[in-house]
């Protein structure tokens, strides 16, 4: 996106669609699933908003930027941590979603599901 570094309203709110994955397009290009931003009546922005599984896959690098490594090299306590964060971001509600955390962590299918139980069996006790 260029073209909106001079207006505070688009340079305000940059940082949160960056951190969801969305992209800031000119009102007039909006599209019909794009959510059109208005500052004092006037159209600004319009936020693009990423799909579900490029959803995921930002929230994948942001946690792998966060950790300044990528997942597969964490340890097993720092997996089933990234493993509980992506739940409560509801990752696991995307299809394919268990595959590509599995993926991202190098671990098995099985690995992830045993790291859900045991969070699912804390959160019961």
């Amino acid at each position: 996106m260029t073209g909106f570094g001079d207006v505070p309203f688009a340079a305000a709110v940059k940082p949160l669609v960056d951190a969801m994955g969305g992209e800031m397009v000119a009102p007039d290009q909006a599209g019909p699933d794009d959510v059109v931003l208005a500052w004092e009546g006037e159209d600004v922005i319009a936020v693009r908003l990423p799909q579900l599984a490029d959803s995921l896959d930002h929230i994948l690098l942001g946690l792998e930027r966060q950790r300044g490594k990528p997942l597969a090299e964490l340890d097993r306590k720092a997996k089933q941590e990234v493993v509980r964060i992506l739940e409560a971001r509801g990752a696991f509600s995307v299809r394919h979603g268990v595959e590509t955390v599995a993926g991202a962590l190098g671990v098995s299918r099985f690995t992830v599901y045993n790291y859900l139980n045991r969070e699912n069996a804390a959160k019961g006790k």
